[in-house]
């Protein structure tokens, strides 16, 4: 079978003699011919991503447990000298931090999936793995998202391009999404929904919270609006779905979305979890991307 490694949608690419991806500090210095790179990184199969440094590395390490990789040697952050943010390599994954929202998440976004090209990586998948509020499901439920929302509470993602609004649908891969929640099937002690997901532009009034430094609306218009969101599937809010949604489908790549709930929002708008909870919560999504990835990098096992 051919390989099928990302073109991407940037004809100027072609015109470039090298690429400095800067902010994860990987250099392509010969992009006709960048053999260290495809060395290096062309066996990648899954790249996850994840808000935090610490998250990613947690993710790294239980990964390579899963695989059965050496453990004795130390992860190292090969983007640590960007300053900005962190990846790990475990054998054909990636682990990368991107931030918090959509803005930060997409300029590594867009570094990472040129890296994918350049290492001509067959048929890569992009997964998230997050944190969010849930709207109508209990706190610790685990949402595979199936399409993406923005504000408005429209399945789409908005962007100014050179002073004009482009808009992109905002869908994941739904292949992809089944076999997550195939790899969810067996007996847990939380639920997994194939839902619909907001991206909101903020973390306090573009979520309906009444607890920012600025409200001028009600707990009824709040109200009122989650109800709304609720009434189209969406199961939870977070900040960066249909920015990674909208991009990946519109340059080609497969693409999900999994996160966590850490509360219901209908119930009120602060994160009231133990330090426990919360880490236990956030090891969910882990342990079913970690089924995922067995299964996409050793699909007899």
């Amino acid at each position: 079978m051919a390989n099928r490694y990302p073109n991407l949608k940037n004809p100027h690419l072609k015109t470039m003699k090298s690429d400095f991806l800067y902010h994860i500090n990987v250099n392509v210095a010969d992009t006709d011919n960048p053999t260290e790179i495809r060395e290096k990184f062309g066996d990648v199969k899954v790249v996850c991503m994840g808000g935090t440094k610490n998250r990613m590395l947690a993710l790294a390490e239980h990964v390579r447990t899963l695989l059965g990789l050496d453990d004795k040697q130390e992860l190292v952050d090969i983007a640590e000298a960007g300053n900005r943010y962190a990846i790990y390599k475990v054998g054909p994954v990636l682990c990368c931090s991107h931030g918090v929202g959509m803005s930060t998440m997409s300029v590594v976004l867009h570094e990472l999936l040129k890296l994918v090209h350049y290492a001509q990586c067959d048929d890569p998948v992009f997964i998230r793995l997050g944190t969010s509020g849930g709207v109508g499901v209990a706190p610790g439920t685990v949402v595979v998202t199936k399409e993406a929302y923005n504000g408005y509470l429209r399945n789409e993602h908005e962007i100014a391009i050179l002073g004009k609004k482009v808009l992109r649908p905002a869908i994941f891969d739904e292949q992809v999404a089944k076999d997550l929640m195939t790899c969810s099937s067996y007996q847990r002690d939380y639920e997994i929904v194939w839902g619909n997901t907001m991206a909101a532009e903020c973390f306090y009034e573009g979520q309906g919270r009444l607890d920012g430094a600025s409200c001028d609306y009600t707990e009824a218009d709040k109200m009122a609006f989650l109800q709304r969101a609720f009434e189209k599937g969406i199961r939870n809010i977070e900040m960066e779905a249909t920015m990674f949604s909208a991009l990946t489908r519109h340059v080609g790549v497969k693409a999900a979305d999994v996160c966590v709930t850490l509360l219901n929002r209908l119930n009120g708008d602060q994160v009231l979890l133990t330090k426990e909870q919360k880490e236990d919560f956030e090891h969910r999504p882990f342990t079913i991307v970690g089924e995922y990835i067995k299964k996409a990098v050793m699909p007899s096992k």
